[in-house]
């Protein structure tokens, strides 16, 4: 495949990534404007719509943990360009979120609804400071090495990219995973907790904390005593929550 190719590869795929994730906040966010969301959607008995969502949920986990590990990544290069793994990851990514935006059946009922306009506001805030912090966290690190745009660049101008380097910038001093910190608080926050709701932020937190597991060995294998001394002193996802001796 030809440098250019890979190039314009990527960004499609970077393209199709971030508008999934735009989506995202707004299926989340269950706003009114939306096409679908997670109030909104296809209909089914409640027992049916638990079995069609929770399948929903363990696709995208298995997706987004299995493409991560470098075992599949090993063999996955075999068939695609080096410089392109991490585009079709995101690619991958975009597909399963869609399956999720388009079959997703929302249940009828709701934990809790808060009334007050002051307090719905300041829920609001939070749910959109959740997702702030999860994209300046991107930031932090290498949005662009993260989401596949920097291998396919360096590909293209034919230069070696660096070697990996352990870094803990602004964010990762205070929690290990800022990431998924932003989608921990962006889910939960919300003034009305639907059953449909309720159960997308049960199945992604234990995502969460499944996938961070193996992502930590990854992460010791690659970085070593350094990462074993990190996450003995830096929390998980909250601020000295997680630690591990």
């Amino acid at each position: 495949m030809g440098r250019v190719l890979v190039m314009a590869v990527s960004l499609t795929c970077y393209a199709a990534f971030f508008a999934s994730f735009v989506y995202l906040v707004g299926w989340v966010g269950a706003f009114d404007f939306m096409p679908t969301h997670v109030d909104k959607g296809l209909t089914a008995n409640t027992s049916t719509a638990v079995v069609i969502n929770i399948l929903l949920l363990l696709l995208f986990g298995f997706q987004h943990s299995v493409m991560a590990r470098q075992g599949f990544k090993v063999g996955w290069t075999k068939i695609v360009p080096q410089p392109l793994e991490r585009s079709f990851y995101c690619l991958a990514t975009a597909i399963v979120l869609g399956a999720m935006f388009l079959w997703w059946h929302p249940i009828e009922g709701s934990l809790w609804t808060v009334q007050n306009e002051t307090a719905r506001m300041i829920i609001w805030a939070i749910f959109w400071f959740g997702w702030a912090f999860l994209f300046v966290a991107t930031l932090l690190l290498n949005h662009f090495e993260l989401f596949g745009l920097q291998q396919a660049w360096h590909h293209m101008r034919g230069k070696a990219a660096a070697p990996m380097t352990m870094k803990t910038p602004l964010f990762y001093k205070f929690v290990r995973h800022p990431i998924q910190t932003g989608v921990f608080i962006a889910i939960w926050a919300t003034p009305d907790m639907t059953y449909s709701h309720l159960l997308f932020s049960i199945g992604y937190t234990a995502y969460i904390f499944i996938g961070l597991h193996y992502e930590e060995k990854d992460l010791v294998r690659e970085f070593g005593d350094d990462y074993v001394e990190y996450r003995r002193n830096v929390g998980s996802i909250l601020p000295g929550i997680g630690k591990k001796g």
